[in-house]
């Protein structure tokens, strides 16, 4: 499982990088600008492209949420069959962001902070683990 961390905060990117490495290869980016260009290098230079994103909402340059919906829209235009799950990884957990977060078409939604059990159990559910 390739996976791709995307959050501003050092100590939440370490926790999660912790979690997931034993799945497997585990990169990160600090915001949501790097996150977009990061799926799209990935698919476009023909690199197995990302299983998982880890994303947050609040970030500097472009939040989650917007990223989320750069990303979905990148894929439907490559024609990618089967999206990579995107599980938002926040602090917001008011229903609005919850709802506006599955609108954008994320596969789960975890309040911070992020329990080991509470992801691996979004993992299972995903099929990704």
């Amino acid at each position: 499982m390739k996976t791709l961390i995307v959050d501003d905060d050092f100590t939440n990117r370490l926790l999660l990088q912790e979690i997931l490495k034993v799945h497997g290869p585990v990169h990160v980016a600090v915001n949501g600008k790097e996150a977009v260009e990061a799926v799209a290098a990935a698919r476009d230079n023909k690199e197995d492209p990302y299983d998982l994103i880890c994303l947050d909402i609040m970030m500097p340059e472009m939040d989650g949420q917007e990223a989320l919906k750069i990303i979905r829209a990148d894929e439907d235009r490559a024609g990618v069959i089967e999206n990579c799950k995107v599980i938002m990884t926040t602090a917001l957990g008011d229903s609005k962001n919850v709802i506006q977060s599955f609108k954008k078409q994320c596969d789960g939604f975890i309040v911070k902070p992020v329990s080991k059990s509470k992801l691996l159990e979004q993992l299972q559910t995903l099929g990704l683990i």
